[in-house]
């Protein structure tokens, strides 16, 4: 690989032919024609916050460099941005009007409104810039490498670079477009941000079983994601028609392994919501998140709601009480052993040895309060379970 150093190019060159696409979120061109500002392994623009991108503009206005930019020179005499996209389309969409920054009198300025000589004094400063040329595989290691936005990258983005052609410009555009108008729905079941790849990357590890490095480099030629969408929207289409409603707890849920393991099951959508509805109203159970998998599941794991355990001070007091009686009666303290003819039938077990116990278990109604406790020998209530 080779490099070359450019330190004559300014902002004003570079914004020479700047075209953004307010729709994708990208800085598509720029440096007359010349430039790929966001080639499709490159993460989305994200620095449109009122912040990030405010602070490149700044930067320029008080003349403080804006670090080092690195350009891939191309077979065909194009050039594309390897590192450094976020701050050219920055001050790109600030030149062509996109965004405002506040002036000393915390006024909005838009460039045009700023006076001849600041207007001057961005479009001049000059850029440092390495120009690379070689092998594809040298390239994108060197992408992997180079940080200097100083947002690192994410797996998902990594490999978008890393495996980049038509299926990750297909996919990209599906699920990583904010202005996709089924972003709301998606995002009421998956946690993330779309601009960084999130969506996409959880679309890829549903259908892929969680190889995503495998699938996308099967696939890395396709020109359609036909088998992504489709496996997708079936998730989400199966989560919407079992649970009628939608929870905060529900954003973030494994849905792909949800779907995998209990899609074939048959669902009373007005039952499961009711269902839904009585255990986050119900005291006792300490995690909501796992109310979904809970029901799915036909509600036999209790482990996945956290159900409220006997405290410590109750306990002790059902094992002083059970004790002090079976004492007095001479059998054991374990209500299930003083049952059987086994030796333990008479045997005192010491408080370590036992395990606090609903009476009636909670998924039968029973409560945790210290009226519905018992203190049961180990293996008794390892045996009991759920009954």
């Amino acid at each position: 690989m080779t490099t070359q150093l450019l330190t004559d190019l300014t902002v004003a060159d570079i914004c020479d032919g700047f075209v953004y696409n307010e729709l994708e979120g990208k800085g598509l061109f720029g440096w007359g024609g010349k430039l790929v500002i966001q080639p499709e392994y490159q993460r989305n623009y994200i620095y449109a916050d009122g912040k990030r991108d405010v602070a490149v503009v700044e930067s320029l206005l008080k003349g403080y460099p804006l670090g080092l930019l690195y350009f891939v020179k191309t077979a065909s005499g194009m050039y594309e941005v390897l590192d450094g996209q976020q701050r050219i389309t920055s001050f790109g969409r600030f030149v062509k009007e996109k965004f405002s920054v506040a002036d000393s009198n915390k006024m909005p300025q838009y460039f045009t409104g700023l006076d001849k000589e600041k207007q001057e004094k961005i479009l001049n400063s000059k850029l440092t810039i390495y120009v690379c040329e070689g092998e594809e595989e040298e390239i994108k290691d060197w992408f992997k490498t180079i940080n200097i936005a100083g947002i690192p990258l994410n797996d998902q983005e990594i490999w978008n670079a890393i495996y980049s052609g038509p299926f990750v410009s297909a996919a990209k555009a599906e699920f990583s477009n904010s202005k996709n108008a089924k972003m709301q729905k998606w995002k009421s079941y998956i946690k993330g941000d779309e601009r960084r790849q999130q969506i996409l990357s959880e679309a890829l590890s549903w259908v892929s079983k969680g190889a995503i490095k495998e699938y996308m480099s099967a696939h890395r030629n396709d020109t359609e994601i036909t088998e992504l969408k489709t496996y997708f929207e079936t998730v989400i289409d199966w989560a919407s028609g079992v649970f009628d409603g939608i929870e905060d707890e529900m954003c973030g849920l494994e849905w792909g392994r949800l779907y995998e393991t209990y899609h074939k099951n048959p669902y009373n959508k007005a039952a499961v919501w009711a269902r839904v509805r009585a255990l986050y109203e119900d005291g006792f159970v300490r995690n909501r998140k796992g109310i979904f998998e809970f029901i799915l599941g036909g509600e036999k794991d209790t482990r996945l709601l956290d159900v409220r355990v006997f405290e410590p001070k109750e306990t002790k007091a059902v094992y002083a009480k059970q004790t002090k009686e079976a004492e007095k009666k001479g059998v054991s303290n374990c209500p299930l052993c003083a049952l059987g003819h086994a030796a333990n039938a008479k045997r005192i077990w010491k408080f370590n040895e036992m395990d606090a116990d609903h009476v009636t278990a909670w998924s039968k109604g029973g409560t945790t309060d210290i009226s519905n406790c018992q203190m049961l020998c180990k293996t008794h209530n390892r045996a009991k379970g759920n009954r």
